[in-house]
């Protein structure tokens, strides 16, 4: 079987900044949760989507920010989009669709601990990750695999080797020295993607680059400078790399069978439609 994960924020965001506005008949706009409706509606009826799960940013903020000030918060989310986050969700179940929605972790984490775990499974084929979120290539092995769907393309091991120049294990260290505006991490003064992808495709994560370019048995632009702006901001780096590094003890309580879809749960899901004024519910 194959196991389909949705990161229902990222669905949200992009249906919010994508599809035309649309109000309800109490005055709410609901375009982006009408569009979700139908993105997710069109994954169901691909005769290999047989299980199914979604999670959601329930709120934006984490323990992250906990850990350091600067990560991403809610600010600046306008109201428009964040009122639709319940709404997501309540289409979600509406479907039939197990929905994880995130307080204490997020959904990445979530994504995370359910791609781990039930690719150990013996009769799981693939686990699909539904996002193009460069986090989530952390997780990538030979039996959970990335998709964009907006780009139709598929990322394995090759895959996210040939996008970012490191393996899915130094997903974490290579976001720690780039930085990722998305999540507020700032990354290492310098560094680059190319460097950032030279220097751990040589020597695999932070712990390991030596603190001195006169150390580094590879040729990469400016090292003296990248060395030095490293060592001097090292625990900076380890706690980027901690941000960035995806939690698998998030406590999902179904297993495997539970995501099983078997159709959308009718009544709620023609009185949902009915509320946001579509006429013919998706399913």
């Amino acid at each position: 079987m194959k196991i389909h994960l949705l990161d229902g924020t990222y669905e949200l965001f992009r249906a919010y900044y994508g599809a035309p506005s649309s109000r309800a008949a109490n005055g709410q706009e609901v375009g982006a949760t009408r569009s979700l409706l139908r993105s997710l509606a069109r994954l169901l009826r691909e005769p290999e989507v047989t299980h199914v799960a979604v999670a959601f940013d329930h709120v934006v903020e984490s323990f992250r920010n906990e850990l350091f000030d600067g990560y991403k918060t809610g600010e600046g989310i306008e109201a428009e989009l964040r009122s639709q986050f319940a709404l997501a969700e309540e289409a979600t179940r509406a479907l039939g669709i197990i929905c994880w929605p995130m307080v204490e972790f997020e959904a990445d984490d979530a994504l995370a601990t359910a791609a781990q775990r039930y690719s150990q499974r013996t009769d799981v084929e693939r686990v699909l990750i539904c996002t193009p979120d460069k986090d989530l290539a952390q997780c990538v092995t030979d039996k959970v695999w990335q998709w964009d769907r907006m780009r139709e393309r598929v990322y394995d091991e090759a895959g996210v080797v040939e996008k970012f120049g490191v393996s899915p294990r130094s997903i974490p260290d290579y976001l720690a020295l780039v930085g990722d505006a998305a999540d507020g991490i700032p990354g290492i003064p310098r560094w680059g993607a190319k460097s950032s992808s030279a220097v751990l495709a040589r020597y695999g994560t932070l712990d390991a680059i030596p603190a001195s370019a006169d150390q580094w048995d590879i040729k990469v632009r400016g090292a003296a400078t990248l060395a030095q702006n490293l060592e001097t901001q090292r625990q900076d780096a380890e706690l980027y790399r901690r941000l960035a590094t995806l939690r698998l003890d998030v406590p999902l309580a179904e297993d495997v069978e539970a995501l099983r879809w078997s159709g959308p749960e009718r009544a709620a899901l023609d009185g949902f439609c009915e509320r946001l004024g579509l006429r013919t519910p998706p399913l």
